[in-house]
């Protein structure tokens, strides 16, 4: 997978996302632990790749029994990899990460499932996690 140029607007939290997102990616494509991908990396990644790694990583079971139940019609093995991914670190962002607001977790995720997923994966994403939030994120 290709990393993209930065564009005019984006910034280190999105550029963040994105890395954990391919992180976790190749973890699952080499059915590798996500914590033993991270401290292979030659650079070290930054305080928030690092933080949603490890956090999907360690919270997995929950975010994909909350992504199983909202989920319509789709098990998490049919749901293509990187859809699969981007719902792991938007849930775990709802569940562990109050500071930000929703509509950055939504904004973020559905974002980087359209630049890197299937034609119809943005709206997937939002509608998985948008049916999520009163879970996850009982406060919004």
């Amino acid at each position: 997978m290709a990393r993209r140029r930065s564009r005019p607007g984006d910034d280190e939290r999105t550029d963040s996302r994105e890395r954990a997102m391919i992180l976790l990616y190749e973890a699952e494509s080499k059915q590798a632990a996500p914590s033993d991908v991270l401290a292979a990396q030659v650079a070290p990644p930054d305080a928030l790749t690092t933080l949603l790694v490890e956090g999907v990583e360690h919270n997995q079971l929950r975010l994909d029994a909350a992504i199983s139940a909202h989920a319509r019609g789709w098990t998490l093995a049919r749901m293509p990899a990187i859809d699969r991914t981007v719902l792991r670190i938007g849930a775990f962002e709802l569940l562990s990460r109050p500071d930000v607001p929703v509509a950055v977790v939504l904004n973020e995720a559905i974002e980087l499932a359209k630049r890197f997923s299937t034609d119809d994966s943005g709206r997937f994403v939002n509608g998985v996690l948008s049916a999520m939030v009163p879970e996850l994120r009982p406060s919004a």
